[in-house]
Parts: C-alpha cells; sequence; structure tokens
C-alpha cells in the first residue's frame, strides 16, 4: 500500500505537537507536511525534522491562500488544527475571528481546488466554547444542544463561523471534533486573569493531550467508516475526566503540593457565570470511532504533569510555607487591567459584572470559603437532556420536511422551503428566524449542529461590534430558552455590545 499523506496545520501548538508525534511515529504509513510560521521558535522546535523524507515543512500562514495551496496539493487528510486561541482572543478579537474564518475558507477552497476533492478527507477541531455557558442545572450537554457563545467570547464566535464554513462547504468528507479543555504538561505556567474567569462549580469534560494527539492519528486510518463524516462530535477522556473547576485546582495544586484552594485564592475572585464547559452526553460516540483514550485515572494524570514539570515547579512545595506570599501574587494577577474581575470589580464595569455575575447584590451575596461546601453544592451526576424539536429516533435519510418545519418552530422561525427545494440534509435550505430574518443553512448543521439564524450570532466584524441579546432571543425561541432561562432572571433583559475600533481602550486590534 502506498503511503498516505496528511496536511496538519497547528503543529507547534499542544494538540497540534501531539498529533503529530503520533503520525511520525507511524511514518511507514504516513507522509506528514506541517504548516507553521516560521518564527524562532518554530524553526528550532522541528530543526531535526528538516530533511526527514517522511515530514515537509513549510514555513507560511494560514491567512496567506497560497501557503494553504501548497501543501493541500496531495494531501488525503487534512487535519485543521492551527488558529488563534485564548487568551490571546481576548486582546486581539477581531483579530481572532478574521483570521480563524479565513483559514477556514482557504482550507475549504484549497481542497475544492483539488482533481479528487470528494476524497480529501477534512477534519476541523472546532470547541467546547461554542456552546458556551452550561452551569448545573444544564451542565449534560451534547452535540445538536444549542450554539451560545458565552458574552464578550471572541474565541468562540470565530470557531462558530469556522465550523459553519466547513459544514456548508459542500465537501463529501467533513467532520467537526468539537474540543474540551485540554490537559497538558505546561498547563501549570498558564498566569493569566482567564484563571479567575471560570465558575467554582462550573464543570469541564477535560482532554489529555495525549488522548486528544492519538485521535488525530486514529482518524487518518482507514477503517474510520463512511458514515462517520458530515457529523460533529465532542472530544473529551471520559467519565473519569468529568470534574468541576474547584476539582481541577484542588487537583493541580495538590499534585504540585503548594497548599490548599482556600489559602491561595479568595472565593470572590471567581466569576459565577458566563464561561464555558459541560460534561459531555455523547463523548463516547468519538472513541467507539476513533479508540483513542488511554483511560488513566485523573489524580495520576495530574500526578505525571508533576512528573513533567520544568525543575523550577517541583520546589513549589516550598510555597506552603508562605502562603500569604503565593496568594498576594495571584491576586495581582486578578487585579490586571482590563480583564482582571478585581479590576472589573474595582472599576465598577457594569456590563462585565453583569455578565460574569449577574449583579453586584449577586457578587456581594458570594460569601467565603466558610460558606463553601464542594461536595454539597457539586453538580449531579444524573443525566438530563434537552428537547431538539424534532424526533430524533429517526435516521437522517428519513427525516422529513414536515420534521424540519417543527424544528424551526421550536426555535421561534419557520422552514420556508418546498419539497422540491429540500434535496438532502446537507444542502443548505431557506429558513426563517423569530426576528424575521431569512438565512440559508443546511438540516445538518440546524438539527445536529445546533446553529441557526447567523444574524443573531455576536459576530459582526464588518462592522466591528460584537452584540449579544440573549434575553430577547429566549423570549423567541424555545430551544434556545432551554440554556439561558435555567442561569438567568426572566427579567433581566441585558443587551451587551462591545464595540471594537482602533484605540478602543483594553484592546490592540
Amino acid at each position: 500500500m502506498s503511503k498516505k499523506t496528511v496536511f496538519l496545520t497547528g503543529s507547534s501548538g499542544n494538540m497540534g505537537w501531539a498529533g503529530f508525534k503520533e503520525l511520525y511515529a507511524k511514518k511507514d504509513k504516513y507522509n506528514i507536511v506541517l504548516l507553521n510560521r516560521g518564527s524562532k521558535k518554530n524553526r528550532e522546535k522541528f530543526a531535526k525534522y528538516e530533511g526527514d523524507p517522511s515530514v515537509k515543512l513549510v514555513w507560511g500562514d494560514l491567512g496567506k491562500y497560497e501557503d494553504v495551496l501548497k501543501c493541500v496539493k496531495g494531501a488525503d487528510y487534512v487535519l485543521h488544527v492551527g488558529g488563534m486561541v485564548s487568551p490571546s482572543a481576548d486582546y486581539y478579537p477581531t483579530k481572532t475571528v478574521v483570521t480563524n474564518t479565513t483559514a477556514a475558507r482557504n482550507i475549504v477552497n484549497a481542497v475544492k481546488e483539488q482533481p479528487n476533492a470528494d476524497d480529501i478527507k477534512v477534519v476541523y477541531i472546532g470547541t467546547v466554547a461554542e456552546t458556551g455557558d452550561r452551569n448545573a442545572p444544564i451542565h449534560w450537554a451534547r452535540t445538536g444542544d444549542p450554539i451560545k457563545i458565552s458574552i464578550y467570547d471572541h474565541y468562540a464566535a470565530s470557531k462558530v463561523l469556522a465550523e459553519q464554513i466547513f459544514a456548508e462547504s459542500g465537501l463529501k468528507h467533513w467532520v467537526s471534533l468539537r474540543q474540551s479543555g485540554i490537559l497538558y504538561r505546561n498547563i501549570i505556567k498558564n498566569m493569566d486573569p482567564i484563571m479567575f474567569h471560570v465558575p467554582l462549580n462550573g464543570v469541564l469534560e477535560w482532554a489529555t493531550v495525549e488522548d486528544s494527539g492519538r485521535l488525530l492519528a486514529n482518524i487518518c486510518d482507514e477503517s474510520v467508516p463512511e458514515e462517520f463524516w458530515r457529523r460533529f462530535y465532542n472530544i473529551g477522556s471520559g467519565d473519569e475526566y468529568r470534574i468541576t473547576n474547584y476539582e481541577f485546582e484542588e487537583f493541580l495544586l495538590n499534585a504540585l503540593g503548594v497548599g490548599k484552594v482556600q489559602k491561595l485564592f479568595d472565593r470572590n475572585w471567581f466569576v459565577t457565570r458566563n464561561f464555558h464547559g459541560q460534561w459531555y452526553l455523547d463523548s463516547d460516540v468519538l472513541d467507539d470511532y476513533l479508540h483513542f483514550r488511554a483511560n488513566m485515572p485523573v489524580n495520576e494524570y495530574f500526578d505525571y504533569i508533576k512528573s513533567q514539570a520544568p525543575f523550577y515547579m517541583k520546589l513549589a512545595p516550598a510555597a506552603k510555607l508562605f502562603p500569604g506570599i503565593v496568594k498576594m501574587a495571584m491576586k495581582k494577577i486578578s487585579e490586571q487591567e482590563i480583564y482582571g474581575t478585581n479590576w472589573w470589580l474595582a472599576n465598577k464595569v457594569q456590563d462585565r459584572i453583569s455578565a460574569y455575575w449577574g449583579s453586584m447584590d449577586e457578587y456581594n451575596s458570594i460569601g467565603t470559603w466558610k460558606d463553601y461546601n464542594p461536595d454539597a453544592e457539586r453538580p449531579t451526576k444524573e443525566r438530563s437532556y434537552l428537547d431538539h424539536g424534532y424526533d430524533e429516533s429517526k435516521a437522517i435519510e428519513d427525516i422529513t420536511l414536515d420534521d424540519l418545519k417543527k424544528a424551526a418552530v421550536f426555535r421561534g422561525g419557520e422552514c420556508l422551503a418546498t419539497e422540491e427545494e429540500y434535496v438532502d440534509f446537507y444542502t443548505p435550505i431557506k429558513w426563517k428566524c423569530a426576528h424575521g430574518h431569512e438565512f440559508m443553512m443546511s438540516a445538518n448543521l440546524v438539527l445536529k449542529g445546533g446553529h441557526w439564524c447567523p444574524s443573531e450570532l455576536p459576530t459582526n466584524c464588518e462592522g466591528k461590534k460584537f452584540h449579544w441579546d440573549y434575553d430577547k432571543e429566549a423570549k423567541l425561541n424555545p430551544f434556545f430558552a432551554q440554556v439561558w432561562y435555567p442561569l438567568h432572571d426572566k427579567n433581566e433583559n441585558n443587551v451587551y455590545t462591545e464595540a471594537i475600533f482602533k484605540g478602543f481602550e483594553g484592546f490592540k486590534d
């Protein structure tokens, strides 16, 4: 058998590097094409692969079509992992959306330019952030649940738009894999205000970087069946990795031996809502296809993180002797300009206070660690499902136009397609949302992806503005109301508009 060629983006990042190592271990089966920026750091990282006949190093830019086209030519698989991510995305919001959507379009167009476009298999790595804040009681989730970009989450906005580009591309072999939070050895070095943007009782089903790397290699195996493609999946390392954010902090601090959460942080430095994260109802589906999980107990994985940490991190137990000094350093992070939670409070940034706590009254009611019982407040392991508004027991080929019309009504709108126009599940048809916007979208993206009217997404880059009015949407859209009202008062009526333009305080676009 001839070797397959795999084009991998983002190989200098955590997931991409893990994927590259897994593919390289099988270089008897694969030729690997890597597109990376030609920075000194990247060139040093891949120096030992220069001249390796199994690896083609291309120094370029995902935003430049000719660079992408050069890598797509001759490829059997395109694994698109690369792009701008948080926390950089928070500081460069417009650049993030433009960069990530341009890369998606370049890949789609380059694949379509190939004579064997229908044979090329394209893998897009999305994100758990696409479905936003899923605190209890709606902490169990699956693909097809409503897209809900958390307020001010520009990274999620970019990933939702990019996912639409792939799903509506007309390519015969694409798939969107929504990545969860990734556990990797250097996660302990992330000291950014975003560490306080997570609710302590929020949940996440983490994915280890090793599992994620195996996933990328295994998806290139010829045993993956045809039915796998043109679908949406959630990536997670399984039940063992379904923990709360408080438990994550405990695992990390215990592994490092630096002391208790209560000694190093104040409880009210953390937000209480408007992040993202969920326990997956359906992540086992992806593992059933790709068999990527190593199933290491989560506490052992954190011990592994410690064993792989730089030497100075292994000296961290000395912090137990000086917890006050460590706490002062953590507080400084929470007070950083623009994105520090304590900075928002000190400067009375009302929109941020409203988005992340609800109000100052709700913030003031948080209490101290003495009032907090993590076991009693832990979300239930009992699974619950949202209503998707149609008969989900039906196979895709059995879904009728009547099913689509019923689903549209549940979303507050209409399906305007005729029987003649409903060609198949993957061809865009006309819909209308509750606000009167008409738009084209495939039944697949609506029913299986959870997407809806593009006009209601907070992604108006052309106008240099991001706009969220979820209270209005929930009043008109019962499908969306399922993920809004359990976490928000029906009388809030908050609208969030963030202008992005040159010189705007806090942004560097």
